[in-house]
């Protein structure tokens, strides 16, 4: 569990990071371009992404491509395999000193996968929004987030937080 940084350290940072389960929000693999410009639209709405933030989408190898055409500029973690882009995103949450780094996770999955690295996060002092698909929304991982926001039902915008 990470333990709460001392005052000190966390004025000093100030940043965001949004971490994006892109195969949890388009529903598979992401085939075309096409999947990606309408999941980046869509999270850039409700995270109110400005450029300033750091995201990083996770991916199988199957969707690699089409993911970087369809959003490029974030970072791309790539993983295959059962659960890959999750694990490949857990290493992220877990071994890259996030809670030293950004004051806000905004964590674009419903995966229950990721419960108890937002839990850690939350200890740590770190905001925690979950945004996922309503149904399809883990309970531990919106137990886990200080705030939950689902996809409205037509997966063109967001609804109200949960």
């Amino acid at each position: 569990m990470a333990a709460a940084l001392p005052q000190k350290k966390r004025s000093l940072r100030g940043r965001r990071l949004v971490v994006v389960d892109i195969e949890n929000v388009v529903g598979g693999a992401v085939l075309a371009i096409e999947q990606a410009v309408r999941a980046r639209l869509s999270i850039k709405e409700v995270a109110a992404l400005n450029g300033s933030e750091h995201v990083v989408i996770g991916t199988s190898h199957v969707g690699v491509v089409s993911t970087g055409l369809g959003w490029p500029g974030p970072r791309l973690v790539v993983r295959s395999g059962e659960n890959g882009a999750d694990l490949a995103l857990l290493d992220v949450l877990t071994e890259e000193r996030v809670a030293e780094r950004f004051d806000e996770v905004v964590l674009v999955s419903g995966d229950g996968i990721f419960a108890e690295a937002v839990a850690d996060l939350g200890s740590a002092g770190v905001e925690v929004t979950v945004v996922g698909h309503p149904g399809r929304c883990s309970k531990r991982l919106r137990l886990a987030a200080r705030r939950t926001v689902l996809f409205d039902r037509l997966g063109v915008g967001f609804g109200g937080a949960a």
